[in-house]
């Protein structure tokens, strides 16, 4: 998403001139629709009772998160809150090889749903789908390791330990993939709303034949997204 890249290590980010504000939205067994909804708020330069106020708030908001339901009020009025914000809020479809209408946030309104595709370019077997998806973005899902995404990762267990590399897959990591496109956008052109982003992203992408309207406008295209605008 926003690895320092040109160091002669570990690997290239899409977004290198991004920073990342990570957001703990679960607690050691777990978490609420409220904890996230709160994560969302806070993160876009909202207040939440009991936490100091956001000093940089975010351009993009990234929910590796989701589960079977319906879109909760709670989520979508913190969405709603952070697009009115100006932030671009991106989410995963999900992992069951269902609909991804039937899994929140996915299914919320005014954010950017993201299904995974594999080295081929196909979606990946085990990625939610369907109508609900605006585009789909690499994940991997092959046969092999190294088929999946080279992510940065850690090599502690319960606490903090060396840095490290890992690979990935899931829908978790396909959606990065898209929110880091969202924060070149504006650096592109400061002017685009979360909307325009949005329109960019999916206008820009190139058609899956093999997954069609299911992968909503197809495969992320970061260098033609980013051409389209500015």
């Amino acid at each position: 998403m926003a690895a320092e890249t040109g160091n002669a290590q570990g690997v290239a980010s899409t977004a290198h001139g991004a920073t990342v504000q990570p957001v703990r939205v679960l607690r050691l067994c777990g978490g609420d629709s409220s904890d996230i909804a709160e994560a969302i708020i806070w993160a876009a330069g909202g207040s939440v009772p009991g936490i100091p106020d956001n000093p940089t708030p975010a351009q993009v908001v990234n929910l590796s998160l989701g589960g079977k339901s319906p879109c909760a009020t709670v989520y979508q009025d913190a969405i709603d809150f952070a697009v009115a914000q100006g932030a671009t809020v991106v989410v995963a479809a999900g992992n069951a090889n269902e609909d991804a209408a039937a899994y929140a946030p996915a299914n919320c309104e005014d954010v950017i749903t993201v299904a995974a595709s594999n080295r081929a370019g196909d979606r990946a077997y085990f990625s939610n789908h369907g109508s609900t998806v605006e585009v789909t973005a690499p994940d991997g899902g092959g046969p092999n390791v190294d088929d999946n995404i080279l992510s940065t990762y850690n090599s502690g267990t319960t606490t903090p330990a060396d840095e490290a590399y890992w690979y990935l897959q899931g829908t978790s990591q396909a959606t990065p993939h898209v929110a880091a496109l969202a924060a070149l956008l504006p650096q592109r052109d400061p002017a685009l709303a979360p909307a325009d982003v949005s329109d960019a992203v999916t206008s820009a992408a190139r058609p899956i034949a093999s997954c069609g309207e299911d992968c909503g406008a197809g495969l992320a295209d970061a260098g033609a997204a980013v051409s389209s605008v500015g």
